[in-house]
């Protein structure tokens, strides 16, 4: 069965490299540009990860991982934080919020990611 996958970013660049190589991984690929819609996109089908952003428009990733999280339909999504945000205060605070991981963009390459993302779901 193919992976589906929500991508939450608001770069439309950087959504649309991860976009592509999800797909050329196999995963069923979803994306959302704001919190509003990811929140929406998950409504719809729920995916085995979301790869969310922190700084979004409307509803930023803090909110987005606080409503999944309280939801117990959504209990199996693994969710990974990327952002530019890095401070130890925001990682530990993913964390403690939910998320399987934190991952901070300048230090991943697009296929880096893809490839934790596939380790992560690997290691059920």
């Amino acid at each position: 069965m193919k992976k589906t996958i929500l991508l939450v970013e608001d770069d439309e660049f950087l959504r649309d490299i991860y976009a592509l190589k999800f797909k050329k991984r196999g995963f069923n690929t979803r994306v959302a540009e704001d919190g509003i819609q990811a929140l929406e996109e998950i409504e719809k089908e729920i995916p085995q990860v979301l790869l969310l952003d922190i700084i979004l428009p409307h509803i930023d990733g803090w909110e987005v991982l606080r409503r999944i999280k309280e939801n117990p339909k959504f209990e199996k999504i693994k969710i990974v934080m990327l952002s530019a945000l890095g401070q130890k205060q925001e990682v530990d605070r993913a964390i403690s919020l939910g998320a399987s991981k934190f991952l901070i963009k300048s230090r991943y390459e697009p296929r880096q990611v893809v490839e934790i993302v596939e380790e992560m779901l690997k290691s059920k």
